[in-house]
């Protein structure tokens, strides 16, 4: 079929202009790139997403609050057209009041509300608490892929408000109502920790994607996080050598 698009693309009547559109742009054959211009788009911000859901919702006249639009926006991934869809997914059962309730039970969105007290959990090292989130996350019918996902997110969000305390303040990381968890949360972790902690969510996900007992994969994966937080960086090690080896004997 690209073949015989080619001969067009090659001699098009002057009245004609091709607009192509693809998400895989390295399935189109190289003769036809070759014959024409490319335009990359981006995914939109969250921010950006977030107002523009705002300006539709005073629109409308629909009320709603600030978390679940951010919620809605973030679950576009960066496509505005999807977060518009979510949105009026959302609307249609809820009416014309939507709160972050309804967003995430509709489209089944993980709650960040969830997210952080699993993040408390492995600060705490309360395995048991852990186990207690993993089944209400499995009784609210949370796909566990999405849940390591956000998890991932968060932990993405504390290691960027541990490097710029300033970012706090950034829509794009966490809505008003959840900065006050985030700066509460954050200094429970080193650095070495999120890296560590972000590491085992994206693996997490892997695991749950392919396993056929997903609950245990998000189980075990918590209880790792948990051990891997005693782990004591080499430098310290090192640096505590050298005070003992630089010690007198009695």
């Amino acid at each position: 079929s690209f073949n015989a698009l080619l001969k067009s693309i090659e001699e098009p009547p002057p009245h004609v202009v091709f607009m192509m559109a693809t998400t895989e742009l390295h399935k189109i054959p190289d003769t036809v790139l070759s014959r024409s211009q490319i335009y990359e788009f981006r995914t939109i911000s969250p921010k950006t997403v977030v107002e523009r859901l705002r300006y539709v919702a005073t629109e409308e006249q629909i009320t709603v609050s600030d978390d679940a639009l951010l919620l809605l926006a973030r679950a576009g991934e960066g496509s505005m057209r999807d977060s518009l869809s979510a949105f009026d997914q959302v609307r249609a059962f809820s009416g014309d009041t939507l709160t972050l309730e309804d967003v995430t039970s509709v489209l089944g969105l993980v709650g960040r509300d969830l997210v952080f007290d699993m993040l408390e959990a492995i600060a705490a090292e309360d395995a048991p608490a852990a186990f207690t989130l993993v089944d209400a996350a499995i009784e609210r019918g949370y796909d566990l892929r999405l849940l390591c996902r956000e998890l991932a997110r968060a932990t993405r969000d504390l290691l960027i408000v541990s490097v710029d305390g300033a970012r706090i303040k950034d829509p794009d990381i966490a809505s008003e109502s959840e900065r006050e968890r985030i700066g509460a949360i954050g200094p429970r972790f080193s650095r070495e920790d999120l890296l560590r902690t972000f590491d085992g969510f994206t693996k997490a996900e892997y695991d749950v994607r392919n396993s056929d007992h997903p609950r245990f994969q998000m189980e075990m994966a918590l209880l790792r996080l948990m051990h891997l937080r005693k782990l004591v960086p080499l430098a310290e090690l090192l640096e505590g050598g050298g005070r003992s080896l630089a010690t007198p004997m009695a």
